[in-house]
């Protein structure tokens, strides 16, 4: 039986719930390419690749890398699960950061899980690679210390985050998740003038930078703000306690949170 309460997240908007009536109508239920299974998966990976390049070009595993080995200090051998892994390269950073870090490293492609299993990760003996579905994870209660989601928690409807939260919440200790920050209205109207052209310059070949530009657009509009997090949090779990952490001044599009049950 469907509750109320599961209407009411359901019907979210991306701003919230005290979004106002423009913000309401600058989201899309549009899919980015790297959820559609009608397109190639030479499309998909072009993103992937695309943002993996980006984050390492602008530092951004390694920012993320340190907020896990924060998160962590004080655990002798911390078990780290990472949720829409793409290419690895968060976790390349966090074993790199943290000598003895055990990390699972999962996605719902099982392209990119082959992709990352075939390479060096899949061989490192504090890493296992596995598909996972961040909605229905196979492990029991508590298996890991920290559960991260990097960029890709938009992906999912607000009825799939809630759930995302409270299986995440199930398996882990800690859930981290860091992803684009909602922009004000304004900054959502204006996001093809400031967005595209910087994909256009650094993203080859012009069929990569066409399906990163379509992702970009799509993601923006599918951020979730900060209210709208903490409904999610509540909708998993009427106690769940949420914290929005510091942004690194030169991180101003990105937001960092982690929810954690009650004691």
């Amino acid at each position: 039986m469907t509750t109320p309460a599961a209407f009411a997240i359901d019907s979210m908007p991306r701003g919230g719930p005290d979004s106002s009536w423009l913000d309401r109508r600058l989201q899309t239920d549009v899919l980015e390419y790297t959820d559609r299974y009608d397109v190639p998966d030479e499309t998909k990976q072009f993103v992937v690749t695309a943002l993996d390049d980006m984050g390492t070009r602008n530092g951004t595993h390694e920012t993320i890398a340190g907020y896990v080995v924060n998160l962590v200090a004080g655990i002798d051998k911390p078990r780290i699960l990472e949720l829409g892994a793409g290419h690895g390269r968060l976790s390349e950073q966090i074993l790199r950061l943290h000598p003895t870090a055990e990390l699972t490293i999962t996605d719902l492609d099982p392209h990119s899980v082959h992709n990352v299993a075939s390479g060096p990760l899949g061989r490192n003996p504090r890493a296992r690679t596995k598909v996972v579905d961040a909605t229905n994870i196979d492990d029991p209660d508590n298996s890991y210390d920290l559960v991260v989601f990097a960029y890709a928690f938009h992906h999912l409807p607000p009825s799939v985050a809630a759930r995302a939260i409270a299986e995440a919440t199930r398996v882990g200790k800690t859930f981290l998740i860091v992803d684009l920050m909602r922009w004000p209205s304004l900054g959502l109207l204006l996001v093809p003038l400031l967005i595209l052209p910087i994909i256009a310059v650094r993203v080859r070949p012009l069929a990569a930078a066409r399906a990163v530009m379509h992702d970009a657009l799509i993601s923006h509009l599918r951020a979730y703000s900060k209210s709208a997090f903490a409904a999610l949090g509540k909708a998993a779990d009427p106690q769940m306690r949420v914290e929005f952490l510091p942004t690194p001044k030169f991180r101003p599009r990105a937001r960092a949170l982690i929810f954690r049950r009650a004691v």
